[in-house]
């Protein structure tokens, strides 16, 4: 029991320290160890993939590569044009729902645990700890008057930070077919020059040195959030009724009357935003749950049950509700069609993605001429677009059931660029006593992958 005393009476040393974050201070938030905390960097791992992609190869070629020069996107063996960018709008579209979803089950849980604003701010202010020490030590190191001992430890953090922000810059231009050969020469642009340069400065002001300030106050999923929620989210929450009244521990023991909020601050002490999650939910607060871990601490210490702050509703605090399953919730459902719907079309576009695409223009100034035989002229421009990565041959024909339908020029065998739209002109002569009721023609592009079709007209004076 002595020992408990001494670790509580620590905890009240720099209490005074820890109050709820206005806005006007950097945070230096406390490290607690605990269940949410290994949860924040586990959810780390989500990012690995972004350093590693542009690493990976596919059939000799790189998986992941936005070719932007040839405006052609390559996803392992999907080729997608500008033509199907229809698609990123219900990517988009997908992300955003989804997010919706979480916010509604779970809060901002993408903000506490996903959100590379997040991720990045953690791992940076980690690096600052190791330098520079804890909490404490960081706060009277920035009061310090300047010495050789500060720069020295101010100089090494900042190095560290630039050379993270400069990696992430990079690894995010290699997606644009950048090499580090390109870098280490110096055969980059100077457009990739300055983007490298905007996202790493990005990087390293948004985590080094906004961090909270960036959810505070710039992020607008931080305003509009709160109509996502409602009383059956599921949120960390302080236990108002077990809670309060709070008040100090006296000789490591319960004051009579008050509550089991011992009145440590350090709930506040562990928020990388700096909330006071006593005073209820703030647009501030990211559902990290390292409140949850620093108060379990503290109950274990206090010798009283965990919980006082832990993941529940508001419905199940204040009503003592029970949470409703999430897919029965009117508002999830609703998000959870729309998720479907936007996920639908995206992979029916993707499996029906073809490797060639055909439009046919018929001539409409004039419509047909009259020759000086008495036949009739239509001129169509067939506009065939080669989505593979080769060359590729393709063949034109067509029917229709005009009689004696023909073309002025026999078809050939026509080879179509990798990523380019070429115009094919096609004129078809027809008596016009020949053309009846029907006047279709469908026309026929075939490649080795695939055969399209394409139904239009063929127009006389009868058809006016």
């Amino acid at each position: 029991m002595k020992d408990k005393k001494i670790q509580v009476e620590n905890l009240y040393e720099d209490g005074e320290l820890w109050v709820q974050n206005l806005g006007d201070k950097t945070i230096h938030a406390k490290r607690m160890n605990g269940k949410f905390r290994n949860l924040k960097w586990l959810a780390i791992v989500v990012w690995v993939p972004f350093f590693m992609g542009p690493y990976f190869t596919w059939n000799d070629k790189q998986a992941i590569l936005f070719d932007i020069d040839n405006r052609q996107y390559h996803l392992f063996n999907i080729t997608i044009f500008p033509q199907d960018i229809w698609m990123l709008t219900m990517v988009l579209l997908f992300l955003s729902i989804l997010l919706a979803i979480m916010t509604a089950v779970l809060g901002r849980i993408f903000c506490g645990y996903f959100c590379f604003q997040t991720i990045w701010t953690d791992i940076f202010t980690k690096i600052e700890q190791w330098v520079e020490g804890t909490p404490v030590q960081r706060l009277k190191l920035d009061k310090e008057p300047v010495s050789f001992n500060k720069l020295r430890l101010k100089l090494v953090k900042h190095s560290i930070w630039i050379a993270i922000a400069l990696f992430s810059g990079v690894t995010w231009m290699l997606y644009f077919g950048v090499t580090w050969t390109d870098y280490v020469k110096g055969e980059i642009t100077s457009t990739t020059m300055v983007i490298t340069a905007i996202i790493s400065f990005g990087a390293y002001v948004f985590a080094g040195f906004m961090r909270e300030q960036t959810c505070l106050w710039i992020c607008p999923y931080a305003r509009i959030q709160g109509a996502m929620i409602d009383e059956q989210s599921i949120l960390p929450t302080y236990d108002y009724y077990r809670g309060e009244r709070r008040g100090r521990l006296k000789k490591g023991k319960f004051v009579k009357g008050f509550g089991d909020c011992i009145d440590c601050h350090q709930c506040v002490a562990v928020c990388p935003t700096g909330v006071d999650i006593r005073k209820g939910q703030e647009y501030g607060c990211i559902t990290c749950g390292l409140c949850i871990d620093a108060c379990d601490l503290v109950m274990e210490k206090v010798g009283k049950s965990k919980g006082l702050i832990c993941y529940t509703s508001l419905a199940e605090m204040k009503s003592n509700k029970p949470v409703k399953v999430f897919y029965k919730r009117p508002r999830v459902i609703i998000y959870a069609s729309v998720l479907f719907l936007a996920l639908s079309i995206l992979v029916y576009g993707i499996l029906n993605l073809v490797p060639m695409d055909l439009k046919v223009l018929h001539d409409r100034q004039p419509l047909f001429v009259q020759l000086s035989d008495g036949s009739i002229r239509n001129k169509y421009e067939l506009k065939v677009m080669n989505k593979t990565d080769k060359i590729m041959p393709i063949s034109i024909s067509f029917s229709s059931k005009i009689k004696n339908l023909k073309s002025k020029k026999s078809f050939k065998t026509v080879m179509i660029p990798s990523g380019n739209v070429k115009s094919i002109y096609v004129y078809l002569i027809a008596l016009e006593s020949d053309v009846g009721s029907d006047n279709n023609v469908i026309f026929v592009v075939k490649s080795e992958q695939v055969t399209l079709e394409y139904k239009t007209l063929f127009f006389t004076s009868k058809s006016m």
